[in-house]
């Protein structure tokens, strides 16, 4: 599932549920020809992930029977039959080779091709071996409104015979959606602006079958970065759970969907499910395309990780380590729920995390660093023995330090750091604990290691020095 669709599922869902209303998820799997095994499956994982549990789906059906329109091929051959019985549908009798050279006729004339131009004068009876169309009972123009795109009409142009019903017994989608709406007692259609240009074929269909005409809510497109043309592949576009795979909350998802075409007011940003439900409305709905930009929903996801609770934010860290990392002699989820809270000061995404562990980043939490020992000499030292007495100090000092917290670190620490030098002092304690160049403060290390692991550290960087 693409955003664009996923979108057009949330803004359903936040409508149904702030209306009291009832979110349904309809399988259109009439197309065989074009489906792909286990896409009901993904679809479903992918709502679920967002949170957008469906009333009636797959899983649920209805009073109105399956949600899977494969299931309620019967019911569809009640309607077709019903417009058959009013003259107003009729087996196609041309074969495709007859349909190309209409097809190939038109294009030479340079005018549109339309199958009513070729309507048969008398038909056939229906046996569902040969693909049912609609006959056009009035070619005229058509007038609709549009909840977001106001009033609209187009010509006769747009009108034809279209197929209703195939020869393999499937309906089309130009058919079944209108069916099911009605069974379903749909109230509200969602949808892209593609299928603007097909309302006067649905809204002859809803005639033909006296039938009223649902809500008409046709959504702006998602544009790319620049926010200049549609968003495909070369923009970055990709599956749902792609974004899932790479750490990004649920959360944080809905929130930059809900905001790529929509606009509650005001100037805040970062809202929760609920605050969405509460504020939607269809008047705030944009006409023009909205952006899809990653930095943004980035930024947005490290937002709504600070909301979540500490046992959450150590689970999220967790997750996202490699198992190298887990394998590491000195790894334990105690270790690592103490290094949870330092990373999530910087990390915005569980992929970064990763990242960063699989180069070794926080290797030093749970192994001793090696590392050569002239990397423990401050840049300003003329010689490495400099560090040593400073080293020494630092250990005596946190022999009976209280290691409760990072604050407790510092505070037996600063005092003498100030009075040194701040880097002559804690550039050797931050090598001597990660053996690394970039890390979190010594204060914080410290606290992360223990104390026991601490004076052992700074002891070998001593022994490192002095031998």
């Amino acid at each position: 599932m693409h955003i664009g669709g996923v979108r057009t599922a949330l803004y359903a869902y936040l409508y149904a549920k702030k209306n009291n209303g009832t979110f349904i998820l309809r399988i259109e799997d009439t197309d065989k020809n074009r489906e792909v095994d286990g896409s009901i499956a993904h679809i479903m994982e992918s709502l679920s992930w967002l949170g957008l549990t469906w009333d009636f789906g797959p899983d649920k059906p209805g009073l109105f029977g399956s949600c899977l329109q494969s299931d309620r091929l019967d019911i569809y051959k009640k309607y077709a039959q019903q417009l058959v019985d009013k003259g107003l549908a009729y087996p196609d009798p041309y074969t495709s080779e007859q349909l190309e050279q209409f097809r190939k006729e038109a294009t030479e004339e340079k005018r549109p091709f339309l199958f009513r131009k070729h309507r048969p004068d008398t038909y056939e009876t229906w046996d569902g071996t040969k693909p049912l169309r609609f006959k056009v009972p009035e070619v005229k123009r058509y007038k609709w409104h549009d909840e977001v795109r106001g009033d609209l009409s187009a010509g006769e142009e747009m009108l034809d015979d279209i197929i209703i019903m195939k020869a393999d017994g499937y309906p089309t989608y130009n058919f079944a959606h209108i069916i099911d709406d009605l069974e379903m007692g749909v109230t509200h259609v969602m949808r892209g602006e593609e299928f603007i240009a097909s309302t006067p074929k649905f809204l002859s269909l809803y005639d033909a079958l006296e039938i009223a005409r649902p809500i008409f809510v046709t959504l702006p497109p998602i544009m790319g970065p620049d926010g200049k043309k549609k968003l495909s592949k070369r923009d970055g576009a990709k599956d749902l759970l792609e974004y899932k795979n790479e750490g990004y909350l649920p959360a944080a998802m809905n929130n930059m969907l809900a905001l790529t075409g929509w606009n509650p007011g005001g100037n805040n940003e970062i809202f929760t499910m609920s605050e969405l439900v509460e504020k939607f409305s269809l008047d705030r709905i944009q006409r023009s395309g909205g952006a899809f930009n990653e930095e943004k929903l980035l930024h947005m996801n490290k937002e709504h990780l600070k909301s979540l609770s500490g046992e959450e934010k150590i689970s999220y860290f967790i997750d996202a380590l490699p198992e190298s990392t887990k394998t590491l002699p000195g790894y334990s989820t105690e270790q690592a729920s103490k290094l949870a809270v330092v990373v999530f000061e910087r990390a915005a995404l569980k992929k970064e995390i990763t990242q960063a562990a699989e180069v070794g980043e926080y290797d030093w939490a749970f192994s001793d660093p090696e590392y050569e020992k002239t990397l423990l000499q401050w840049k300003n030292d003329d010689s490495l023995q400099e560090a040593l007495p400073r080293l020494e100090n630092v250990h005596k000092l946190l022999e009976d330090a209280d290691f409760s917290s990072t604050e407790a670190i510092k505070s037996a620490v600063w005092t003498y750091a100030e009075e040194t030098g701040k880097g002559e002092v804690l550039w050797p304690l931050r090598v001597a604990l990660s053996g690394r160049q970039q890390s979190p403060d010594p204060f914080t290390l410290a606290y992360i290691l223990g104390r026991e692991k601490t004076l052992v550290r700074i002891a070998h960087a001593c022994d490192k020095i002095s031998g």
